[in-house]
């Protein structure tokens, strides 16, 4: 029977895990999506869309469809199901993989304020500013809802869901974007503080540079712990050796 492997998906580096392992013979490949963006990009291998009914829907599916690795690619933040995926599969005894790109880490100029959540961002942006770039996605803007006297731009690729800051202007657009997109950005609506969670990787890291370069504070939301026990590995060659390693042992 051929070997199956379950990726969580989500992220640029779920979709190049599953092309890299479809283009291997012999191996079932089924990316999961939690459904959340209407149009996602084109998989290779089989597709499943929605959620497992949490870790004992996950784990009983696991079984049912003969599931031998799990791959949990999902965004850095999605800390709920990368504790439902641990727990799914220390329950049917499958091996667990957690892909993560390296989060950024500040260079020479930046003006970094790292905070813990999204609660804690909104506690410090009124000392840092009054116009605010809110890139942190459409889900949890109600942290900043009660800051009525600041103004924010706020950008995702689906419209955000209520309750919104009063003073919102809201931009629907999909990444990659370059330095000087993100510069002119800030410079149209005169913006004075940046707000982002640290999701690494290139495709959203020039606003950072942007934010370095015209000076403005960055308020950087910090990634959740892994469970324990977890570890992460920082891209799909690491993953596709690790793979290996474990589809060999439950062969024999």
């Amino acid at each position: 029977m051929s070997p199956h492997v379950l990726i969580l998906g989500g992220t640029t580096e779920a979709r190049l895990l599953a092309a890299a392992l479809t283009a291997r013979p012999g191996i079932q490949v089924t990316t999961s999506l939690a459904g959340r963006v209407s149009r996602p990009g084109a998989l290779d291998g089989e597709v499943r869309v929605g959620g497992f009914g949490g870790p004992d829907g996950l784990a009983a599916w696991l079984r049912e469809e003969s599931v031998d690795a799990v791959v949990d690619a999902t965004h850095p933040f999605a800390a709920t199901i990368t504790g439902n995926a641990a727990a799914a599969t220390a329950a049917a005894r499958v091996p667990l993989l957690v892909l993560r790109r390296p989060g950024w880490q500040p260079g020479r100029g930046d003006r970094w304020h790292p905070v813990p959540s999204l609660e804690a961002a909104a506690a410090v942006l009124p000392a840092l500013g009054r116009r605010v770039f809110l890139s942190t996605g459409r889900l949890g803007l109600a942290a900043f809802a009660g800051l009525t006297e600041l103004s924010f731009v706020v950008r995702s690729v689906e419209p955000p869901e209520p309750p919104l800051p009063p003073h919102t202007h809201v931009l629907l657009a999909r990444g990659p974007f370059t330095v000087a997109d993100e510069t002119a950005l800030l410079r149209e609506h005169r913006v004075d503080v940046l707000v982002t969670k640290d999701s690494g990787g290139a495709a959203t890291s020039a606003k950072l540079a942007a934010a370095r370069d015209l000076g403005l504070p960055v308020v950087v939301v910090r990634r959740p712990p892994l469970p324990e026990d977890v570890t992460a590995l920082p891209d799909v060659p690491a993953v596709l050796n690790r793979l290996d390693a474990a589809l060999g042992r439950r062969s024999r």
